[in-house]
């Protein structure tokens, strides 16, 4: 802590954690745009292709969100083209997610997003992956009592 002042900005770690999400949301944006997603739209994705057919409410989940919230999202990525919103055969009262042909396609350009982007943060994939596993463990510890 600079000058044992615990309420200077530069002390917050609310703050920290925010510059650096606004940081990596405007390297993720030019990319991003190169490939018509946002960056919301590309964490639906990026759980889709990794398990597609998830219900709403397990996406949200996975991302931390209500399910309100990512409903524009996921009307968005419809009208795209990028996703279906389908009922669930055996609960017609589950909405599930379901990837095109076009969603799946759309795949292997992302990927070169992530590789753009490791070349961009200025430090190496060990580096990453550690601060990565810190940020996850951190995450983790803080009070379960937070509505989700």
């Amino acid at each position: 802590m600079k000058n044992d002042k615990p309420m200077l900005l530069e002390n917050q770690l609310c703050f920290a954690v925010y510059s650096t999400s606004l940081a990596i949301s405007q390297l993720y944006k030019p990319l991003l745009d190169s490939i018509g997603l946002t960056y919301t739209q590309y964490l639906v994705m990026l759980v889709l292709w990794e398990q597609d057919g998830l219900s709403l409410k397990t996406l949200a989940s996975k991302l931390g969100q209500q399910s309100g919230a990512l409903t524009p999202v996921i009307k968005r990525l419809e009208s795209d083209g990028l996703l279906k919103r389908i009922r669930a055969p055996k609960d017609e009262r589950v909405l599930c997610m379901q990837l095109t042909d076009k969603g799946h396609q759309l795949e292997s350009r992302a990927i070169q997003i992530h590789d753009c982007i490791i070349q961009q943060c200025g430090i190496d994939q060990c580096e990453l992956s550690a601060l990565k596993q810190q940020l996850d463990q951190f995450r983790r510890k803080l009070p379960t009592h937070i509505e989700r």
